[in-house]
């Protein structure tokens, strides 16, 4: 029998996306369906769920709970990750409030910037410790990464655990249709190739019959910018440097040195943007989750259709050979020649029987490129700074963030670091 492991098991919505995926593709029917967590009644609930939509849908797979890690990924063929260490209470709260203490204000803090940063300190030696059972009792799966941040974990888990891994993020594949109902623009029969860096990858063509849309965006989103909306900082982006960004506005703020600004509080209304956003959607989900729970585990009748998420596509063209397009994260092995070959890279993928192979790009435009590569600084050196042991590639890795580094000085920098550093206590190694 074939096994998926889904580990992280207890982030019940989202697994109830990706194995519920699994669930209804008929190539994937007899598959084992592990599940693990360390929360073990959340675990419990995902299981419920999926035991639910496994009547309901008629699958013949088996879904079963593991509280042991390597037993649960003991000869899995396909392995899906979507932890988070820390959690919101307490790693959230710490990320952005002892930044707060030192005027440095974020919006969702879990790609780069100094909450990025921190939470990959806290979850890269999990996911090392992920890739050790993995060589040992399945060596041979596809790990699918779904935890952020997507760049750093993916290039940790191929160059240092071992391990064959894509990660996932569905900006992509939501970028086209979101843009083109903002501007009200028909996308049927649109051509479009994206890539760049998770979460900063670039909509680099655009076109319908051979012509460009790419003036008919800037110009109504020229438009758009003279009221307020959600998505004002991917238009200013594009109408200043030239192309349309994935991932949306809020991640964005926080991506550059040039919308929150505490010399220029005024960016902020005017950009329309969220500050604190992520802890604001942290209390908002906790608060529902008594009602999803209803909804979700103690519903018999609960069905599923088929959501945009790539994993059961993905095993579904491994196991049938019908050959599926995604937008993977994966090593730069000169697939963008202008971005460093030691940095994951977001490029159209093609998945069949051989995997994931993915597709070269060639050079990006180099405003493009250099936007990329000041957020890829920071990612390399918070990789060194957790391989390492070493606190002053944490300092490193914050003083080139481009965000930080526009607020606060040096000093003010390795200072906020040590206390973040004191603060996460036993999240974290030790840092010499």
């Amino acid at each position: 029998m074939s096994k998926i492991t889904f580990l992280g098991a207890g982030s019940t919505v989202f697994a109830k996306n990706v194995l519920g995926d699994c669930l209804l593709t008929p190539a994937l029917q007899g598959y084992e369906i592990a599940l693990f967590d360390i929360d073990h009644e959340r675990l419990q609930d995902s299981a419920n769920m999926l035991n639910n939509i496994k009547k309901t849908s008629g699958s013949t797979s088996t879904i079963k709970a593991y509280t042991n890690r390597k037993e649960a990924l003991s000869g899995a063929k396909f392995v899906v990750n979507a932890i988070q260490v820390g959690g919101y209470d307490p790693c959230t709260i710490t990320d952005f409030e002892i930044p707060k203490k030192y005027g440095l204000r974020q919006t969702i803090a879990d790609t780069v910037g100094i909450g990025g940063i921190f939470r990959n300190l806290r979850t890269i030696p999990v996911m090392l410790d992920f890739a050790a059972d993995i060589r040992e009792v399945c060596p041979d799966a596809l790990f699918l990464n779904y935890t952020n941040p997507m760049a750093v974990l993916t290039n940790v888990m191929n160059t240092y655990g071992g391990v064959n891994t894509v990660g996932l993020c569905h900006s992509v594949q939501t970028c086209v249709p979101e843009l083109f109902k903002h501007l009200e623009i028909d996308q049927t029969g649109v051509k479009a190739k994206i890539a760049g860096i998770n979460h900063m990858a670039w909509l680099l063509e655009v076109s319908k019959d051979g012509v460009d849309l790419y003036p008919e965006i800037k110009k109504r989103a020229a438009e758009k910018q003279k009221e307020k909306h959600k998505d004002m900082v991917r238009y200013e982006m594009m109408l200043k440097f030239g192309h349309y960004i994935t991932e949306s506005s809020e991640h964005n703020a926080e991506y550059h040195p040039y919308f929150i600004k505490r010399n220029y509080p005024e960016l902020v209304d005017r950009f329309n943007i969220p500050l604190d956003e992520y802890p604001r959607r942290c209390i908002d989900q906790i608060s529902r989750w008594k009602q999803m729970r209803e909804d979700l585990v103690n519903d018999a009748n609960l069905t599923h259709v088929r959501s945009h998420e790539y994993a059961s596509y993905i095993f579904e063209a491994i196991e049938t050979d019908v050959p599926f397009k995604i937008g993977g994260n994966v090593m730069n092995t000169g697939l963008i020649t202008n971005l460093p070959r030691e940095a994951v890279v977001e490029v159209p993928c093609l998945v069949d029987r051989n995997g994931v192979t993915p597709t070269y790009v060639g050079d990006l435009p180099p405003q493009l490129a250099a936007l990329n590569r000041t957020n890829i600084n920071t990612q390399l050196l918070t990789i060194e700074a957790a391989i390492t042991g070493k606190r002053e590639h944490i300092y490193h890795a914050a003083m080139l963030d481009p965000h930080t580094s526009a607020e606060l000085s040096m000093d003010d920098i390795i200072a906020m670091c040590d206390e973040l550093i004191e603060a996460h206590g036993k999240w974290l190694p030790e840092y010499k």
